[in-house]
C-alpha cells in the first residue's frame, strides 16, 4: 500500500522539505513521516522547528493534523 501526505484544506500533496506552519503559528519544515500502520491511526510527521531569534531550532514528531495535513492512500 502506498501513501501520500496531503493538506487537509486543499488536498495538495505535501512533500519532504516543504515549509509548514503548526496550528499555533510556528514555522517548520517537513522532514518526513510515517503513514498509518493500522485502522484508526493517523500516522506521524517529522518536522524541524525554527528557533527563536538567534536560537537553534529542534526536530520533533507530531500528528499530521498539527500541520493541517493527513495521510491518504495513493
Amino acid at each position: 500500500m502506498s501513501w501520500k501526505l496531503v493538506s487537509e484544506k486543499t488536498g495538495a500533496e505535501i512533500v519532504e522539505g516543504a515549509e509548514c506552519e503548526t496550528f499555533r503559528g510556528e514555522r517548520c519544515v517537513l522532514k518526513g513521516g510515517r503513514p498509518p500502520h493500522k485502522p484508526g491511526s493517523t500516522g506521524r510527521v517529522y518536522v524541524a522547528m525554527e528557533g527563536e531569534e538567534g536560537e537553534p531550532g529542534f526536530e520533533s514528531e507530531y500528528f499530521p493534523g498539527v500541520i493541517g495535513a493527513k495521510w491518504i492512500e495513493a
